[in-house]
């Protein structure tokens, strides 16, 4: 079920709270104030809605318009918008310090198809056992693989130690 609690809720017809209406064209030419049971009754007239738009000096800004159709376009208008937005994705590589220069290049061949397709990418390199104690052999390696993806992407936050991980994030280039 979904959550309506921040969902913005619409005033429309016997919503509205205020008494006192002002009418609002699609032109922009204003009519009232004059009372709302008589906004709503010449909104029903016409076989439309009052729909609230905004507050003036307590009197409620409104529009006479077919809601429904209103809602729906607001609808489109959203799916639209989704539509074009782009979904960045956190990937991950894992390295460890004693990792061999084929096992590297593979690893930046995986991030680098990562970067192209736009994700973001966040190398992780673990120290075992007594390694932790020569982290400089860690950031050396950082430094390695960097050097392999350098020329499509940037380094978004510098190695830094999580417990027995040294992460670094990297994002792609703006071209």
């Amino acid at each position: 079920m979904a959550d309506n609690r921040n969902v913005k809720q619409d005033l429309v017809n016997r919503d509205i709270k205020l008494r006192q209406v002002i009418i609002v064209g699609d032109d922009g030419d204003r009519q009232g104030p004059m009372n709302k049971f008589e906004a709503i009754q010449m909104a029903e007239n016409l076989g439309l809605d009052l729909l609230q738009v905004g507050v003036q000096d307590n009197v409620a800004i409104a529009k006479v318009l077919d809601y429904g159709k209103f809602k729906y376009e607001q609808k489109k208008k959203q799916q639209e918008l989704k539509k074009n937005q782009s979904k960045v994705e956190n990937k991950e590589i894992r390295l460890t310090v004693g990792i061999g220069e084929h096992d590297l290049e593979t690893k930046a061949k995986k991030a680098r198809e990562f970067l192209t397709a736009g994700d973001r990418v966040k190398v992780s390199l673990k120290f075992k056992g007594r390694e932790i104690a020569f982290q400089e052999f860690g950031l050396n390696t950082l430094n390695r693989f960097f050097s392999k993806v350098e020329d499509i992407s940037k380094i978004e936050k510098e190695a830094k130690l999580n417990t027995r991980f040294l992460d670094m994030y990297i994002v792609p280039k703006k071209s």
